[in-house]
């Protein structure tokens, strides 16, 4: 099972992993924690876009940009809170 992957440098701990081939392109779908502490920073590198996505574990890295995004909460802005995000990036 992947464990975590790396959006331009920075590491995300994910507790879900899917990977396969679209027209020969990679497609990854996570699912991953992130606490308010983490809210700010973690924003500001999805708003890139656009990644080199690397997965360690599978030895996988690509350029990659989100094709779906959603998280289960809008306001991490308080303190305490934890969302649970799901990204797909192609």
């Amino acid at each position: 099972m992947v464990t975590e992957i790396k959006l331009d440098g920075h590491l995300i701990s994910v507790y879900q992993y899917h990977e396969e081939k679209v027209n020969d392109l990679h497609k990854i779908s996570v699912g991953f924690k992130v606490t308010s502490e983490e809210y700010h920073d973690t924003a500001m590198l999805l708003y890139r876009e656009t990644f080199d996505v690397i997965v360690p574990e599978r030895k996988l890295s690509f350029r990659g940009r989100i094709t779906n995004y959603s998280t289960s909460i809008t306001n991490l802005y308080l303190k305490g809170q934890v969302g649970d995000y799901q990204l797909t990036l192609t």
